[in-house]
């Protein structure tokens, strides 16, 4: 492997090892965010967890596009952007272009949705566990580094969190915050007129 020829890979490798780390990161503020453990600060919060969604469509661009200039593969756009047209490892390639622009359309979608409507958002916004997994199996299937100590050690580290929370949001645990305590304030018992 030579530096001079293969920085269009290692770059593209770095790419997408961060967009997973990021999307990780990204699913995991944001169910914090939409569970009752959230304090306070929403505005805040909201922008925290869009920069680093837009962190995550940032790097996965790069872990496509920066593939255009490998002089083993060769691709054009149509093979790093458009599902099995690559005959690179056609599935695994397909998937994580699944992926990529479920992740793009997921975060993208944030900024209409006044316009498709807050209901339909969530339903979106959803997905975005699926295409994390997504983006996990092309990782796995297709990445250079996929049997390597650090980097199944990289995914386990960044995954147990958003894997934890959406077990106890799917369990219907949270952590008490203030939302909490004004739903039980609102639903005490009247008492009975006299």
């Amino acid at each position: 492997m030579s530096l001079s020829t293969d920085w269009f890979w290692i770059l593209s490798r770095g790419a997408g090892t961060a967009a997973l780390v990021l999307a990780a990161a990204t699913i995991s503020y944001g169910l914090v965010m939409a569970g009752r453990m959230r304090r306070g600060g929403g505005a805040d919060r909201r922008a925290y967890h869009e920069a680093l969604a837009l962190s995550t469509l940032v790097a996965i661009a790069l872990h496509g596009l920066v593939l255009l200039g490998d002089p083993f593969l060769h691709p054009d756009l149509a093979d790093v952007t458009i599902p099995f047209v690559s005959s690179y490892k056609t599935i695994s390639t397909s998937t994580g272009i699944v992926a990529g622009w479920m992740l793009i359309a997921i975060g993208l979608s944030f900024y209409v949705r006044d316009r498709i409507g807050r209901a339909r958002y969530a339903i979106i916004h959803r997905l975005v566990i699926v295409a994390w997994a997504l983006g996990l199996v092309h990782a796995l299937l297709e990445g250079t580094d996929a049997g390597t100590a650090w980097f199944i050690a990289t995914l386990v580290v960044s995954g147990a969190p958003p894997v934890l929370l959406l077990g106890l949001r799917l369990a219907g645990r949270s952590l008490p915050g203030p939302q909490a305590g004004r739903a039980r304030a609102t639903t005490r018992p009247r008492p009975a007129a006299g």
